[in-house]
């Protein structure tokens, strides 16, 4: 069977102000080439991405797609190039390869910084939601420089402006994948074994007629407690963000954009506003209640200004930089008013473009009304800057994406197995089909007032193998989030370092299908397989358990994550192993220890790593 969308949305040409119809592509017309392919990976955002790396680390041939020009997502084209992580997260919480893209754009800036040690940790936007943040552009830049050796070598072809268009299955199976070129007259027809949906709006699940879910399930769906009561609520999608870019130019020029369309209407109905509700447990503060801020200045109870949340560069420790660079990524300018999903790509297209709206109305807002400091409302210095965002209208190329279709997988997560109110210890609800970590809160950009999501804290969690496999099309794997979450869980399970490992993970199972001539699922549901293969992840420095004193570069970490799986390992306290503590002579024997038993915990794991 073949399902096919007669017009696709070129996200990339959505205008601001006019007719969307410019934006809308029909895809008749067209003779694709044929391209047989290993893996083909649709969508070159986070997860999109860390999927190729890993299956071309693997040898796997790889033909990986994006819509837009910048390959990365969350980290690029979306714009949220100020990282959303964990406090644990420079020493442990992330794979190998996200730890060495930290490291790579790091040194970028660590070249170009007036004293490097000034900062700690090295932020080169020295802002207070994260640990790291840097320009879009450097992050595109980088991941093109990594995929390079492999374009050349012929492993990976690569496909930017190129989106999916329609889906040919047999049975359970998906036999082809068409692709349009947006830019010109190309088309492709590629033969893949595996296929990765890394897409941002999960855009390949109903093409091949997996099953899916969109928007908040019900109580009775999922037996969360913070679900819909009643009826399930589709239109429930968390709100998206276009992200702009701004430059802070001297006090006294004027900056000031053009009043959008709908300026009024949402700058009354978003509300535009410094002040803000927050859960505790999110990014902002401990406490539930409403906090306001300035543009420039730092009020009682919050943890810095709008500008430095997540500025970019900070211009005092930069001197190839005259001005401070920042993005906002604020409730006040997320869309809510209209879905993305399941809408006519006229309509997606509008939605669009009422997005750019809201986020650059927000910005006129902050030149000319938003409090800037004691006494001052409006900041006309804010200078909307197209080449952070590399677009002509200054905002990102694409939204931020925070929800998409999600597949109903072998495993779905819920809130239950994740929230601090379920879970008392220090760890989430264990998965055996583990394949990596994250952490951070269930936190809901709501769509609107039908939207009951409930923001709250987690426990460090497990990223489970059966939520990246869906419960039929058997050569399909979820690499974003489109993953086995609900409308809860996918908002701990969004955020780039859990996305980024996700990735990872999709590839990596693909190339191990291949090696083996099974299914991911049955790699996941025999003991054998899943076993070797989760010992395969641990070689490329994926952690599968939270065990926050010996990260991903320790020569410990294998053999402590498998003790850890096989219930050897018992950790000290909290997150962590205790390396000081003494070893028992119970645990030795347990661990498989031969000859004279170390001291410590630490020194019995060092010397099964040197066997």
């Amino acid at each position: 069977m073949e399902r096919r969308h007669e017009t696709l949305v070129d996200v990339m040409r959505v205008p601001v102000d006019g007719d969307v119809g410019g934006a809308l592509l029909p895809t008749g017309g067209r003779s694709p080439a044929v391209v047989e392919c290993e893996i083909l990976v649709a969508g070159g955002g986070t997860g999109g991405v860390a999927a190729a790396l890993a299956a071309l680390a693997e040898g796997r041939q790889v033909c990986l797609l994006e819509e837009t020009d910048w390959l990365g997502g969350q980290f690029t084209a979306q714009g949220v190039a100020a990282l959303d992580e964990h406090e644990h997260i420079e020493r442990f919480g992330g794979t190998a390869s996200y730890y060495r893209l930290r490291e790579a754009l790091r040194d970028h800036y660590r070249r170009l910084a007036r004293d490097p040690s000034a900062l700690d940790p090295f932020n080169p936007g020295n802002c207070w939601v994260t640990r790291l943040a840097f320009e879009p552009r450097v992050a595109a830049e980088l991941l093109e420089q990594w995929l390079a050796p492999f374009v050349e070598s012929g492993q990976l072809h690569l496909f930017k402006r190129c989106k999916v268009s329609a889906i040919e299955t047999v049975g359970d199976r998906i036999v082809a994948v068409e692709a349009l070129d947006l830019e010109g007259p190309g088309a492709w027809r590629f033969r893949p074994a595996y296929v990765i949906d890394a897409t941002e709006l999960g855009e390949l699940l109903p093409l091949a007629g997996a099953d899916y879910v969109v928007g908040a399930e019900t109580l009775a769906d999922t037996g969360e407690a913070h679900a819909q009561p009643r009826e399930a609520k589709p239109r429930c999608v968390q709100s998206y963000t276009y992200i702009p870019g701004l430059e802070l130019a001297p006090e006294g020029e004027d900056h000031r954009i053009p009043v959008p369309p709908r300026y009024r209407e949402f700058r009354t109905g978003q509300p535009y506003s410094l002040t803000i509700e927050v859960h505790g447990g999110e990014i902002y503060g401990e406490e539930s209640g409403w906090l306001s801020y300035r543009t420039f200045e730092r009020l009682p109870g919050t943890k810095g200004s709008l500008w430095s949340y997540r500025r970019l560069v900070d211009r005092a420790h930069f001197p190839g930089y005259p001005r401070d660079l920042s993005i906002i990524n604020w409730p006040g300018n997320d869309y809510r008013e209209a879905s993305l999903l399941e809408v006519t790509p006229r309509q997606q297209a509008q939605a669009l473009q009422d997005g750019k709206r809201v986020s650059l109305g927000f910005v006129h807002w902050l030149q000319t009304e938003g409090e800037a400091a004691a006494g001052r409302h409006g900041a006309p210095e804010l200078r909307l800057l197209p080449a952070i965002m590399g677009s002509a209208d200054g905002l990102s190329k694409y939204p931020y994406i925070r929800e998409a279709r999600r597949i109903k997988a072998l495993k779905t997560v819920v809130e239950q197995e994740v929230s601090t109110e379920f879970q008392p210890g220090p760890r989430a609800a264990p998965f055996a089909d583990s394949v990596g970590v994250g952490w951070y809160p269930i936190d809901i950009h709501r769509s609107g007032p039908e939207d009951v999501g409930h923001s709250c804290r987690t426990r460090p969690f497990q990223i489970p193998l059966g939520a990246l496999i869906p419960r039929r099309i058997v050569n399909l794997v979820a690499a974003a989030k489109n993953i086995g979450t609900t409308h809860l869980t996918n908002g701990c399970y969004r955020l780039h370092p859990v996305e980024w490992n996700i990735g990872e993970a999709a590839g990596l199972v693909c190339a191990a299908a291949l090696d083996q001539g099974v299914t991911p699922a049955a790699i996941r549901e025999e003991p054998g397989r899943l076993r070797a293969f989760q010992d395969r992840l641990l070689a490329r420095g994926l952690p599968f358990g939270w065990l926050i004193d010996v990260g991903v570069g320790d020569p410990r970490f294998a053999v402590a994550q498998r003790l850890f799986r096989d219930g050897l390992l018992l950790p000290a306290e909290g997150l962590a192993i205790g390396l000081d503590r003494e070893l028992s002579a119970a645990e030795w024997t347990a661990w498989g220890g031969r000859g004279d038993m170390p001291a410590t915990r630490g020194a019995g794991l060092a010397a099964l790593a040197a066997r």
